[in-house]
C-alpha cells in the first residue's frame, strides 16, 4: 500500500471521526469544543510523525538512487574502456596481418 494512500485514509479517518463527534456529542459544547480540540492535536501529532517516517524514507530512496547511480556510471565506464581495448586490439591485428 502507498504512503499516500495511508495518509489519506488517515485524515479522511480523523475528519469524518470529528464530524461524528460533533454529531452524536452528549457533552455541552465547549467540552465537545475541547475533545474536538485534543483530537485535532492528536490528529496533528499522528500526521507529524507520519510525515517524518515519509521523509526518513524518500531520504533513503533518495541515497540508494544515488549508489545505484554510481554503480551504473562506474560500471559503464568500465564496458566502454574494455570495448575500446577489445577495439584497439582488433585493429592492431588487422594491421599486422592477424584476423
Amino acid at each position: 500500500m502507498k504512503k499516500s494512500n495511508i495518509i489519506l485514509g488517515f485524515l479522511a479517518g480523523a475528519a469524518a471521526g470529528a464530524l461524528l463527534g460533533i454529531l452524536i456529542a452528549p457533552d455541552e459544547g465547549i467540552k465537545t469544543r475541547k475533545k474536538l480540540q485534543m483530537k485535532g492535536s492528536r490528529a496533528i501529532d499522528d500526521l507529524k510523525d507520519k510525515a517524518y517516517i515519509l521523509a526518513a524514507y524518500a531520504n533513503e530512496v533518495n541515497n540508494e538512487i544515488d549508489r545505484l547511480s554510481d554503480k551504473v556510471e562506474t560500471t559503464m565506464a568500465q564496458a566502454a574502456f574494455d570495448a575500446a581495448d577489445r577495439v584497439s586490439s582488433k585493429i592492431a591485428d588487422l594491421k599486422n596481418g592477424k584476423s
